[in-house]
C-alpha cells in the first residue's frame, strides 16, 4: 500500500460523479478520435501512393478531356514501363440513385497491370476481356448492391445519358489501403463505340508506370514537353502529388477539425479540473490529517496527481473501448461503403490511440496542478480548521 495505490481507490469515493466524469470525458475522447481519424484517413492515398506512378491530366483542368492518341506518345517517352488510361463515366443505379460510386471506362489490356493493387483473378479478367460488356467491380460496392459474377446490371448515364448494360465479370480486392473498393470498371470500347462520332476518342486522364521511381519529377516534365507544342497541353506529376493537389481542396475542411479538437480538448480539461478540484476541496480536512502525520508537501501533491492521473486514465481507456464499436467498427464501415473515393481505408490507428490516451491522462495532471499546488500551501492548522 503507498500512496499512489491509495489515491486510485480514492477516485471511486464518489461514485456517481467520477462516473459522469469518466463517462462525460470518454465521450470527448471518442468524439477526439473520430476526428482524427477523419484527418488521418484523408492521408491514406498520400502516404501508401506508388511511388513508381505518373499521372497526366489536361494542363486546364481535371474535366476537361485528352485525345486519346496521347498515350502512345507517353508511352514512347524514356523511363515509361508503361502506361494506360481511364475516362470517368458518371452513372447511377437507378434502384439506388443516392448512392455515389466510381464508375470509369479504361484500357482492357492495360489497367489493372498499371493498378496491380486492385486484385482480379485469372479467370475473372480474362472472363472481362472477352465480354464487351463485362464489368469488374469492388468487393465492398459488389456486397452493398448484391451483386454478383454473371449477374446484368444497368446504369444511367449522367454524363453519357441513356441506359448501359453491363455484366459483372469479376470482382476485386485490394492489396493496398488507398485502393477505393467501390469502383464500377468497364470496357473503354463499349463507350467509345456507342457515343456520338464528335465526342469519340477522348480520354480522361493518363497513367505511366516508370522505371525508377527517383526520376518521377524528370519524366513528368518529359511528358509535359512531348505535348508543349500540341492545342492540348498537359500537367504531369507523381501520383503522390497528384493526391496532395487533391487534398488542397480540403484544406478548409482540415482547419475546422483542427479547431473543433482544440474545443474538445478544452471541455475535457474543464470537466477533469471540475471534478478534481471539488474532491481536492472535499478532503482538505485529510489532507491536515497527513501532514500533521508527518507527511510533506511533496507528498500531498503526490497523493492529488495519483488521483488525477488515475481518472484520467480511466476515462480515456473508456474513450478509447468506446472509439472501435462506434467509430471503426460503425461510421468507419459506413464511410468506406459510401465514401469510398475519399475514404476507402477508414481505420483507428495505434498513434491516434496513444495521442487520445496522452491526452486525457495529461489534461487530467493539468487540471490538477492548481488544485495540489494549492492544497500543499495549506498549513496544518488551516487544513484541520476548515470544515466544508
Amino acid at each position: 500500500m503507498n500512496l499512489a495505490s491509495i489515491a486510485v481507490r480514492n477516485v471511486w469515493r464518489n461514485r456517481f460523479r467520477a462516473l459522469m466524469t469518466v463517462l462525460g470525458v470518454a465521450v470527448a475522447v471518442m468524439a477526439f478520435v473520430m476526428l482524427r481519424t477523419v484527418v488521418t484517413a484523408s492521408n491514406i492515398a498520400v502516404t501508401h501512393a506508388a511511388q513508381d506512378r505518373v499521372g497526366t491530366r489536361h494542363k486546364v483542368s481535371f474535366v476537361l478531356q485528352l485525345p486519346k492518341r496521347y498515350i502512345d506518345t507517353v508511352r514512347a517517352v524514356p523511363g515509361v514501363r508503361t502506361a494506360t488510361w481511364a475516362n470517368w463515366f458518371g452513372a447511377k443505379e437507378p434502384n439506388h440513385p443516392n448512392e455515389f460510386f466510381a464508375t470509369m471506362a479504361v484500357d482492357t489490356d492495360s489497367f489493372f497491370t498499371v493498378y496491380d493493387e486492385m486484385a482480379v483473378s485469372p479467370a475473372d479478367l480474362t472472363r472481362w476481356r472477352e465480354d464487351r460488356r463485362g464489368a469488374i467491380v469492388g468487393d465492398v460496392l459488389a456486397r452493398k448492391m448484391g451483386w454478383r459474377v454473371g449477374q446484368r446490371v444497368v446504369l444511367s448515364g449522367t454524363i453519357y445519358p441513356g441506359n448501359w448494360e453491363f455484366n459483372v465479370a469479376g470482382i476485386y480486392n485490394a492489396t493496398r489501403r488507398s485502393v477505393d473498393r467501390s469502383q464500377f470498371i468497364f470496357h473503354y470500347r463499349y463507350l467509345n463505340d456507342s457515343i456520338p462520332a464528335a465526342r469519340r476518342d477522348q480520354i480522361g486522364w493518363m497513367i505511366a508506370r516508370i522505371d525508377d521511381p527517383t526520376r518521377a519529377a524528370a519524366v513528368s516534365r518529359a511528358i509535359d514537353a512531348a505535348f508543349d507544342v500540341q492545342d492540348v497541353q498537359t500537367i504531369s506529376m507523381s501520383e503522390r502529388a497528384m493526391n496532395l493537389s487533391f487534398m488542397g481542396m480540403m484544406s478548409g475542411l482540415f482547419t475546422a477539425i483542427n479547431v473543433i479538437s482544440l474545443v474538445i480538448l478544452g471541455i475535457l480539461g474543464l470537466l477533469l479540473g471540475n471534478t478534481i478540484a471539488m474532491g481536492v476541496r472535499e478532503r482538505t480536512l485529510e489532507y491536515g490529517v497527513l501532514r500533521a502525520l508527518g507527511f510533506l508537501p511533496k507528498h500531498v501533491v503526490a497523493f492529488i496527481l495519483s488521483e488525477a492521473a488515475a481518472l484520467g486514465a480511466f476515462a480515456g481507456l473508456a474513450g478509447v473501448a468506446l472509439s472501435y464499436p462506434v467509430v471503426q467498427q460503425g461510421l468507419g464501415r459506413w464511410i468506406e461503403e459510401n465514401q469510398g473515393a475519399t475514404f476507402p481505408y477508414f481505420r483507428i490507428e495505434p498513434p491516434t490511440v496513444a495521442l487520445a490516451f496522452s491526452l486525457a491522462v495529461g489534461l487530467a495532471l493539468a487540471a490538477a496542478a492548481i488544485p495540489a499546488w494549492r492544497a500543499s500551501r495549506l498549513t496544518v492548522t488551516d487544513a484541520l480548521r476548515r470544515l466544508d
